[in-house]
């Protein structure tokens, strides 16, 4: 059963926290992982791109001169595809890109995600955050004290105070437990989250 050091916001550790290994210490799944930040990249995707052809571009229905003697190569339209300003040949149409992934993958993947971070200790529970006021200040010193550089912060209900400190800090990102992804866990370099966030993913993803 993993144990991880519960942090304040001093960085210094004030506990201990037992995380579940149907949670934090299951195997590595790449194939799961990969699935599922696939689906995720291709979703977010809007797959409104449109380029017109040479039949949807305005004008170009009448032979720009005659097939013969005139010296000029021959030509039917100006809007073929050989023209500037011609129509665009196999060009991007709208088309939905949405991928399907079934929920036990999509847990898997969670878990996965979540054990790597625990097995390679980057992942850091916090008591709280006591901000009165936004700091960006106090945010770097509490990275750097926890020795997180580009983590994703998770917290469990919303905090102005925490959401502006970071804002301004190259590579953090903070989300409300509701949304957190593998996406988002591979793509930072350790995960940050208060306890209740961790007692709340082994709620839901420990069936």
């Amino acid at each position: 059963m993993p144990v991880i050091k519960i942090l304040n916001f001093a960085g210094e550790v004030v506990g201990d926290l037992e995380l579940s290994d149907a949670v934090f210490g299951v195997p590595f799944h790449s194939s799961a992982i990969h699935q599922v930040v696939v689906a995720q990249q291709a979703n977010a995707r809007q797959g409104t791109a449109c380029a017109k052809d040479r039949g949807e571009v305005r004008g170009g229905g009448r032979k720009p001169w005659r097939q013969k003697h005139t010296g000029r190569a021959r030509a039917g339209s100006i809007r073929s595809p050989l023209w500037a300003g011609g129509g665009v040949v196999h060009g991007p149409k709208p088309r939905d890109y949405f991928l399907k992934v079934n929920k036990k993958v999509r847990a898997l993947a969670m878990r996965s995600a979540l054990s790597v971070r625990a097995g390679e200790s980057r992942l850091f529970a916090v008591e709280g955050f006591s901000l009165e006021a936004p700091s960006t200040k106090k945010m770097l010193s509490f990275l750097a004290a926890v020795g997180a550089r580009k983590p994703l912060i998770v917290l469990d209900s919303r905090n102005e105070n925490v959401i502006r400190s970071a804002a301004n800090i190259q590579g953090v990102k903070v989300l409300h437990m509701d949304s957190i992804n593998v996406l988002d866990l591979v793509r930072h370099d350790g995960l940050v989250a208060t306890t209740a966030v961790l007692k709340r993913l082994e709620e839901v993803y420990a069936r």
